[in-house]
């Protein structure tokens, strides 16, 4: 390999950073790695932003600074509006194109609000940092309404929160509000007592955590319940309006509800001129190249596979990073010449899963391990603290963890908005 091959990763997430490490320093290979947003996020830590645990600053760090080093990768800030396979040519919002021999699209996923987009003004999804803020300035802000509310019903609308999901992050949100109403809030309001707030977690499946055996679904239930969050499976939402939300045969008003339902991929997968899912996902090709392309290949949630096992590779994190390394070596070995029939179909090695349910509750699947409570709870924090990029950000979140473990105290607790004031105010 003599001639400088270029190779382009679209998205900053686990599955491109995880590329462009493999490709880092390497002679003769170029790297452009382009996103919209100038960091990698920690996203599994998001809803701890939402909830005033954690500062953005914990779980971001600039992409700039992690390939600081490596002297063949180039960040460029962008937002990619298109993809010309013919010409191999990724396009930029603002004119700006680079050219590719290798080009990995990596952009992930949005909320899907199942064709009712309208929903999204009312109902926050979170995937980015911007969500997390919104979220955390939507429900710091309730607080604030309802302690000047005049009426019951006022306060009990701005003291009801809905989360819709009962995924990992659904249920990790909605601990994390009990958290917030039960323990953090209660000193601070005159008025109102924080106490009374009422959190409803809806799930239109049979039960919470469908991913994981029934027996940790049903704890993670229990848990819940008894932080006070009243948890209704079996029921779909029908309707979202500014101050109510309907679902089955109820009505509830609530100026809180948090979106956790369903992704879909990002609108750049219909650039690629492949069919796509109902998800708009892309279904690859066991080396994750898409149908008749070698030269593109797509990794994370924005794709459908079936690994070598005949598993259905999971959109989560570790998923991604596995599959960014994978995708970088099997370039690099066509690059230097190697045949494709000497080629090995990817194998998703799935080091197990946990989602946290509040202060010293989680459940985890490791290997035959089925653990709950406490230990859950540790493992999940050692294991999502060792994966954060830097030592600082290891060092903050460990901090605030234990600072909200004994005291719970959750020290973002700030409303930062700035809105527009009129000329005579």
């Amino acid at each position: 390999m003599s001639q400088i091959k270029k190779v382009v990763i679209i998205g900053g997430g686990f599955g491109g950073v995880a590329a462009a490490k493999q490709l880092s320093d390497l002679p003769n290979v170029k790297v452009v790695l382009l996103d919209k947003r100038n960091h990698h996020l920690f996203q599994p830590l998001l809803y701890q932003v939402a909830t005033a645990a954690l500062s953005p600053s914990d779980i971001a760090y600039p992409l700039r600074s992690i390939f600081s080093k490596s002297s063949n990768i180039r960040v460029v800030m962008g937002n990619v509006c298109d993809i010309d396979r013919s010409a191999k040519e990724v396009i930029l919002e603002d004119g700006g194109k680079f050219s590719y021999d290798y080009l990995i699209v990596a952009v992930g996923a949005r909320h899907s609000y199942f064709g009712h987009p309208e929903w999204e003004e009312h109902a926050f999804g979170l995937k980015t940092l911007n969500d997390a803020l919104r979220i955390r300035e939507k429900i710091l802000l309730s607080f604030e309404k309802a302690e000047r509310a005049e009426t019951p019903e006022e306060i009990a609308k701005y003291l009801t929160f809905v989360v819709v999901g009962g995924g990992p992050t659904g249920v990790e949100m909605a601990g994390a509000i009990a958290e917030i109403t039960k323990k953090t809030m209660v000193e601070d309001f005159r008025k109102i007592n924080p106490k009374v707030a009422k959190i409803i977690l809806i799930d239109s499946g049979s039960r919470l955590l469908s991913q994981y055996p029934e027996v940790l679904s049903e704890h993670a239930r229990r848990d819940l319940h008894q932080m006070g969050v009243r948890v209704t499976c079996g029921k779909t939402v029908t309707d979202i309006q500014a101050d109510r939300i309907y679902f089955g045969d109820e009505m509830i008003m609530t100026a809180n509800i948090v979106w956790a339902a369903g992704n879909e991929a990002a609108p750049l997968m219909t650039k690629l001129g492949v069919e796509l899912t109902r998800s708009k996902q892309i279904k690859v090709r066991p080396d994750f190249s898409i149908p008749d392309d070698d030269h593109v290949f797509c990794i994370g949630d924005c794709v459908s596979l079936m690994d070598a096992n005949g598993k259905t590779v999971p959109g989560i994190a570790p998923a991604a990073a596995q599959a960014g390394r994978y995708v970088a070596k099997l370039i690099l070995k066509r690059l230097h010449g190697q045949p494709k029939s000497g080629e090995r179909p990817f194998k998703y090695m799935d080091k197990g899963s946990m989602a946290t349910i509040g202060r010293a509750s989680a459940i985890a699947v490791i290997g035959p391990l089925k653990l709950t409570g406490l230990l859950a709870w540790l493992a999940w924090s050692l294991i999502h603290v060792w994966f954060l990029i830097d030592f600082r950000s290891r060092v903050a979140v460990m901090f605030s963890w234990m600072w909200s473990f004994f005291t719970h105290h959750r020290a973002a607790r700030l409303i930062i908005y700035v809105r527009k004031r009129t000329a005579n105010k």
